[in-house]
């Protein structure tokens, strides 16, 4: 991971070697912004407004892969969202600047204090430092608030805690978290999901060939193969939107609502589990090798093994028509 990605009007610095010399001075964040939820939003606007105040750049340290992967890699772990996704989350909400540091079990072993001489004051230079009340950092985790105010008093920069963001009518959401998003999702709470994030969850694929089964029953579906990034949901079937991602926004026919399906196919004795996505009303698509996105907005049931061929058949006219009542409330992305 080296070079700065320079057709980007932000600048994406993959190593800390990218980083120009005598950078700053800047206003800091960091995290790892899984998701980018409505928490990582309201921080990352006030990074950006407090920098416009004084001048400064906005700037966010984000790192990949997920440190869970380097320290916990049996469990398996599964991104919300990919990385050029959050990267471009963040750049919506106005950053100048994305740091991704490659995360390894080296840069682990920093201390708190070489990590903030280091990347903070000499590469960034950081005037403030703007992060969420729970912020970890540092060998072991040994980092905390009070440790970067410590350094901050110490090294010159100035540190500000963003007060966590959820839903004050709700005290078992009273903050918005990652973890809550993992959690709606293993449930099939797609729309939960969406609340959290500020926007349907979004899973990418490329498409390939499946069985063929659905061009033959009259539903043609989308089968994302190859890297699937994002958390896949329960299985269960949904409705949500199909975006060909090859296609610039606005471009015709690059966004179709859609019944989409997660599972094995349980009526055909299935044991793969597939997305497959119908774009509701259309059986003359060709996207094999495209790249697409599959947006999660609403589950309309669990997943179910049919007696016949027929009954599957008459299900899933019902499926269509179910994800065509919930998506006439709902905005196509772009």
């Amino acid at each position: 991971m080296t070079g700065v990605i320079d057709l980007c009007p932000v600048r994406r610095w993959k190593s800390l070697a990218d980083v120009p010399q005598g950078y700053g001075p800047s206003v800091v964040t960091l995290g790892n912004f899984d998701g980018m939820h409505r928490g990582h939003q309201f921080l990352a606007e006030q990074v950006v407004a407090r920098a416009r105040a004084t001048g400064a750049k906005a700037v966010a340290i984000t790192f990949y892969p997920h440190p869970a992967s380097i320290h916990r890699p049996e469990q398996g772990i599964v991104q919300l969202q990919s990385l050029p996704d959050r990267l471009a989350a963040l750049e919506a909400i106005g950053l100048d600047a994305a740091l991704v540091i490659p995360y390894s079990l080296g840069f682990s072993r920093l201390r708190p204090d070489e990590f903030a001489k280091t990347y903070l004051v000499d590469a960034l230079g950081a005037e403030e430092v703007a992060v969420g009340q729970d912020l970890q950092f540092g060998a072991d985790n040994s980092g905390d608030l009070a440790t970067m105010r410590r350094l901050g008093e110490q090294m010159g920069f100035a540190v500000t805690a963003i007060t966590d963001q959820g839903d004050p009518e709700d005290a078992e959401r009273a903050r918005w978290s990652s973890s809550a998003v993992r959690l709606a999702l293993a449930e099939g709470d797609v729309a939960e999901a969406a609340r959290i994030l500020g926007r349907p969850h979004r899973v990418t694929g490329l498409v390939v060939r499946g069985d063929g089964r659905g061009r033959g029953l009259g539903f043609p579906t989308a089968n994302l193969g190859g890297p699937v990034t994002g958390l896949i949901p329960q299985d269960g079937v949904y409705a949500g939107h199909l975006i060909r991602l090859d296609r610039p926004p606005g471009a015709p026919d690059r966004t179709f609502p859609a019944a989409i399906s997660v599972g094995v196919n349980p009526t055909f004795d299935g044991r793969r589990r597939r997305v497959e996505a119908h774009a509701l009303g259309r059986d003359d698509l060709e996207l094999y090798g495209e790249t697409v996105a599959v947006d999660f907005v609403a589950r309309l049931r669990h997943t179910l093994a049919f007696a016949t061929q027929q009954a599957l058949v008459t299900q899933m006219h019902d499926d269509a028509a179910a994800a065509s009542r919930v998506l006439a409330g709902h905005a196509s992305p772009a």
